[in-house]
């Protein structure tokens, strides 16, 4: 009799597992979504305070300014090199194209739409991610693992206040200035690649580039960098704050860092795009 019992209800097993396993990530989900959303909150509570308190308790200006150079100042470099060999490829990809309908001038319009409005904001947030998100999340996890985090919050401390704020705005400000340095990289790259292989000369590219965009191409681009910004220093700095299990915990939240904010970047830069583009922005 139990032997049949077991048997009935292996089926139903059968059944059931996938649904639970998928409430289970589902509830995961929203968990992590609720997570990141009480950490912006508490960041956005605690700017007032952390900007103009009395000192002491205030974040430090000298704190913000070392994360600015970190993040943003020390990135320059690669952001401007990939972006700009970024630029070189399309106009090396596009110029055969366009000269088959005689076109070739047109390298400069679509570059400079391209990289202003997409290509520029997003290439050197994906650059960023590697460069400071994985940083600052093992930063972060190991003082979590070493209970850094608990001996500040022993002295009263907030570690939203002191650890979390000057890296999400130092994120945010430096995103928005990496963002035209992609710009002007990533035009300068199709600019020399158009000049020496396809015989475009530079003050007509130049010309060209200037009267293809306008002053909204270059806004919609700085609004993703400063949205990019914030996603990347926010996912870094909460993947960072629940670390577990020693060293091997901190590489965990590392690649889960670089893995889930270059997803979230491009989901995200799709919506801002949708959203746009309905708009007829």
């Amino acid at each position: 009799m139990l032997a049949t019992q077991t048997l009935s209800f292996a089926p139903m097993t059968f059944l059931t597992r996938p649904i639970t396993a998928f409430g289970r990530r589902a509830i995961d989900f929203f968990s992590f979504l609720g997570g990141m959303a009480y950490l912006y909150l508490d960041s956005a509570k605690s700017a007032p305070r952390g900007l103009i308190a009395k000192r002491g308790r205030r974040m430090g200006w000298a704190n913000l300014w070392a994360q600015m150079v970190r993040v943003g100042v020390r990135a320059i470099p690669i952001v401007a090199l990939v972006v700009f060999c970024i630029g070189a490829i399309l106009s090396m990809q596009m110029s055969p194209i366009l000269r088959d309908y005689n076109e070739e001038k047109r390298v400069a319009d679509i570059i400079a739409i391209a990289m202003f409005r997409e290509l520029g904001p997003l290439v050197a947030a994906i650059v960023l991610t590697g460069f400071a998100g994985a940083s600052i999340a093992a930063e972060i996890g190991t003082m979590t693992v070493s209970e850094e985090i608990e001996a500040l919050e022993a002295h009263a401390i907030s570690p939203i206040r002191f650890l979390v704020l000057p890296r999400v705005i130092a994120t945010i400000v430096m995103m928005v200035c990496l963002a035209v340095v992609g710009d002007i990289m990533g035009a300068a790259g199709g600019m020399l690649v158009s000049r020496f292989f396809i015989g475009i000369d530079m003050t007509q590219y130049i010309d060209r580039t200037l009267s293809s965009i306008n002053l909204k191409d270059f806004l919609t681009g700085l609004i993703k960098a400063a949205v990019f910004g914030g996603i990347i220093s926010g996912l870094a700095c909460y993947l960072g704050l629940k670390v577990t299990g020693g060293a091997q915990g901190v590489g965990v939240a590392t690649t889960r860092t670089v893995v889930l904010t270059i997803v979230a970047l491009i989901f995200v830069d799709l919506m801002f795009t949708s959203v746009f583009y309905y708009l007829g922005v």
